[in-house]
C-alpha cells in the first residue's frame, strides 16, 4: 500500500492542534487512524515534528 502523505500531514496536524474529527464530531484522536500503515505514518510525523529525538529540530 502506498501511503500519501499530504494525508499523514493533514491526520497529524489535526491531532496535534485538537482539530475536529468530521465522522465523530469531537477532536481528532490518534486512535481515530484505523489503518496500521497509516497510524505508523501519523506517529512517526508526529515524534520528527515534535524533536524528540535526539539530534532533530522540529521542521516548523
Amino acid at each position: 500500500m502506498n501511503i500519501n502523505n499530504v494525508v499523514v500531514r493533514i491526520l497529524a496536524e489535526r491531532i496535534l492542534n485538537k482539530g475536529l474529527n468530521p465522522l465523530k464530531d469531537r477532536p481528532f484522536k490518534l486512535d481515530d487512524v484505523t489503518n496500521t500503515e497509516y497510524r505508523k505514518a501519523v506517529e512517526d510525523y508526529i515524534i520528527i515534528e515534535s524533536g524528540v529525538l535526539e539530534g532533530t529540530e522540529p521542521t516548523k
